[in-house]
């Protein structure tokens, strides 16, 4: 058999780091873009989204992939992903316009022999309802990438969940044989089963974050800690060492709230019980004003005016997505409040504010600062010891959500600490 040639439609996030996987098994990929900009700057090497090893990888299965914002490179494949990001309004709902024309557009150069698949997350009845193609030849892969982590997670997926028309026949062969190559499961079902999946996943996720946020802020007022009792977690055979144990600023990114709210829209169209979702938002919320709650507390309630130095931007590290960012929501909390900014990928012009001041080196913003907040676990943040911060701050108060440094040496540099899952920790300044 052949090698088949996949396209791929939409060169975003999902569709860019895909493309790249599949080219790097030995596959050719066309890769397909209605926006000319994209396409030229991925002509010239310069990749849209940050993803560590994205842009090796890319580079070195270069002669595999071909970018073109010319809809009838597709027609020369034998499998097209359909691959946009999927944009979700400020109500954490999809927004489907722009998949359902690109499907269209797909469909209308797409051989007669090809197959289709749906790699853009959808909500359930989404493939069913398509019509211009074929159920025979229309697919539905469940996306599994996670910021920041992307490339690992499609270069060494743990599964495949693939959605079908009828489960019970086998998959078009050169899907098949697309699959094959990465070497694990392929799991079948029927379309609404894989829609699912997804946002079953996701809810499992959302409850466990939502667990350990509820277990973490009670550490933080009985003095229990809570990083002591995630290892026993974990070496619970029914919780496993994969758990999404580690407490943080409520859910972020868009993806879980998206799915939660999907839950909610099909738990009031069925008339089912849903208030265990609407306790995970709940918490949520709640827990995304830490920074915002200590801050004010530890500082500004007594020095409105102080200087705050901010330490990452992205909604998490490794990352140069902004969108659902506890950092820049936090932020916007404090209008009058001068900050000084840094992020390794993400512009100070990202805060939704006029006058942030922001450094290429987070030792510099620190100048003058009453206290730092660092809101984004980027590994550089973590090899900078606490004595250079104590020396470099005018001010001792540092939060710490996602303990990026070390608590007790924070301490010992005289610091006033501040992190998820343990009671402040003071100490005498050094």
């Amino acid at each position: 058999m052949s090698t088949p040639v996949v396209g791929f439609a939409g060169m975003t996030h999902l569709g860019l780091v895909s493309a790249t996987a599949v080219a790097t098994k030995g596959l050719p990929a066309r890769c397909y873009d209605p926006d000319l900009g994209i396409i030229e700057r991925l002509l010239r090497g310069e990749w849209p989204v940050h993803e560590p090893d994205l842009a090796s990888l890319g580079a070195a299965s270069r002669q595999l992939q071909q970018f073109s914002a010319d809809l009838e490179t597709l027609g020369e494949c034998d499998v097209v992903y359909i691959s946009p990001d999927v944009p979700t309004d400020t109500h954490a709902k999809s927004d489907l316009a722009g998949i359902l024309a690109l499907t269209n557009d797909v469909a209308s150069v797409l051989r007669s022999d090809a197959a289709m698949v749906m790699l853009s997350q959808v909500p359930p009845g989404f493939c069913r309802a398509v019509t211009v193609v074929p159920h025979e030849r229309l697919y539905y892969q469940v996306e599994t990438l996670i910021f920041g982590r992307a490339v690992e997670r499609a270069m060494k997926p743990e599964r495949f969940i693939v959605g079908c028309a009828d489960p019970r026949k086998p998959l078009d062969h050169r899907f098949a044989a697309l699959l094959s190559a990465f070497g694990c499961p392929i799991l079948t079902m029927r379309y609404e089963s894989a829609e699912l999946a997804k946002i079953a996943i996701n809810f499992c996720l959302a409850a466990s974050i939502g667990a350990a946020n509820t277990l973490s802020e009670i550490c933080e007022r009985i003095g229990a800690d809570w990083s002591e009792i995630m290892p026993a977690l974990k070496l619970d055979g029914r919780i496993g060492p994969h758990a999404y144990l580690a407490p943080g600023l409520g859910i972020a990114g868009g993806n879980l709230e998206r799915d939660l709210a999907t839950i909610i829209d099909l738990s009031q169209r069925y008339d089912t019980d849903a208030e265990i979702v609407h306790a995970c938002l709940a918490n949520s919320r709640h827990r995304s004003q830490w920074a915002v709650r200590t801050l004010r507390e530890a500082l500004l309630a007594r020095s409105p005016r102080a200087n705050v130095a901010v330490w990452g931007l992205a909604y998490k590290e490794n990352t140069h997505s902004t969108k659902n960012s506890p950092a820049v929501a936090a932020l916007a909390q404090f209008p009058d409040t001068c900050f000084k900014l840094h992020d390794p990928v993400v512009a100070a012009s990202a805060l939704p504010r006029a006058h942030p001041v922001s450094a290429g080196d987070p030792i510099e913003i620190l100048s003058g600062a009453d206290a730092l907040m660092i809101l984004t676990a980027w590994p550089q943040y973590r090899e900078i010891a606490p004595e250079r911060i104590a020396r470099a701050m005018r001010g001792r108060i540092v939060l710490d959500p996602h303990q990026v440094l070390d608590r007790g040496r924070a301490m010992q540099a005289g610091l006033e600490y501040h992190t998820l899952g343990v009671v402040t920790a003071r100490a005498n300044r050094a």
